[in-house]
């Protein structure tokens, strides 16, 4: 096991800032996931860290020793590629023994090397199949298989899912986690899926721009986005225009939320709401919630819960997940509904795409 730190690490681009001026720690033996939308640079982050780019300027050091300046076969860093990247005219066997072989380790030791860890991966039973042989999971353990082989300190997996269908994603996520928290391994995740982010992770790194937009548990991420890209990237949200009149402040609806923000104030701000902390109103509303009136669009009956489409009198579109109700799944689009939320579920944010949230 490796500790991480990456300190005011820059990559360029002709005059264009790919990375700029990461710095983070990532402790020893965690899992943790650089999550983004394409473009944003947690690719090229995690290549810089393998050695595949060189970067601009900045420090990568493992275990406390700086690697940027070492070539990629001399960082002893396991690489899992999103599109497996195994050699299809060698067998299971001899596609995990093939970093040993390159490392020149005695053959007796890559046999049980090589033994032990498909038995991690369970495919041992599968060591002497053709790649062709293999269902897409499995060949994609082969990958992880010949990565974590070679006894790397630390173990990077660049969207290793995201070429499998959605059933395959879930189960393979819960049995990567399992190796890794077996083995112990420091692990870097990259995905652009935020479910694949929040249920694999101890820690989230947001990426947007080249910027660390924020970094935290998956429940800090969820629940208490710093900016309003985050809450936005990380689940859905709703986000409702505030008016300000002197220190009156109200929703565009007319909720009154004078007193909800502390301190100095933007000139625009947006407040957000979280699909499942609106309900659809059945009877008075508490002094702790908040009543925002609609016109219904449509209501979507999914099993567990239904989906409530609402378009505020302000032109804007609402979405609450709640349990389902026969009353409202029987209401005809164009009805009038009001939604509710309490007040301690509301989130205050700058109006840009990365206003900070307020207090």
């Amino acid at each position: 096991m490796a500790s991480v730190e990456i300190t005011g690490l820059r990559k360029l681009y002709g005059t264009v800032v790919a990375l700029s001026d990461i710095t983070l720690t990532i402790p020893s033996g965690s899992f943790y996931t650089l999550l983004g939308p394409s473009g944003c640079g947690k690719t090229t982050l995690l290549r810089t860290i393998a050695g595949f780019h060189m970067q601009n300027s900045g420090q990568i050091r493992v275990d406390g020793n700086p690697i940027e300046a070492l070539p990629a076969y001399r960082r002893n860093v396991g690489m899992v590629f999103q599109d497996y990247a195994i050699f299809p005219h060698l067998s299971v066997r001899d596609n995990v023994a093939f970093g040993l072989k390159q490392r020149k380790v005695a053959s007796a030791q890559i046999t049980k090397r090589v033994a032990d860890v498909l038995e991690v991966v369970q495919l041992g039973a599968y060591a002497d199949r053709m790649p062709h042989e293999l269902s897409g999971g499995q060949q994609q353990r082969v990958g992880l298989a010949r990565a974590i082989v070679i006894e790397p300190k630390v173990l990077l997996m660049d969207e290793p899912l995201s070429n499998l269908d959605a059933r395959l994603r879930v189960d393979l996520r819960a049995e990567l986690r399992r190796i890794q928290n077996e083995l112990g391994i420091t692990t870097i995740y990259v995905t652009h899926d935020q479910e694949e982010a929040l249920a694999m992770s101890d820690t989230v790194c947001v990426m947007y721009g080249g910027v660390i937009q924020q970094a935290a548990s998956p429940l800090d991420i969820y629940l208490r986005p710093e900016n309003r890209f985050v809450a936005t990237f990380v689940g859905a949200n709703n986000f409702l225009g505030v008016a300000q009149d002197g220190d009156r402040l109200t929703l565009k609806t007319g909720a009154d939320l004078t007193g909800a923000i502390k301190g100095e104030r933007p000139a625009t701000i947006t407040c957000a709401i979280r699909p499942e902390a609106l309900r659809v109103a059945t009877g008075p509303v508490a002094d702790h919630q908040i009543r925002v009136p609609a016109t219904l669009r449509e209501v979507s009956f999914i099993g567990r819960e239904m989906e409530v489409f609402g378009t505020t009198q302000a032109g804007e579109d609402l979405k609450c997940i709640a349990r389902p109700d026969p009353a409202v799944i029987e209401l005809q689009p164009g009805s009038p509904i009001e939604f509710l939320a309490d007040r301690a579920d509301l989130l205050f944010f700058e109006d840009s795409v990365t206003g900070a949230r307020l207090t």
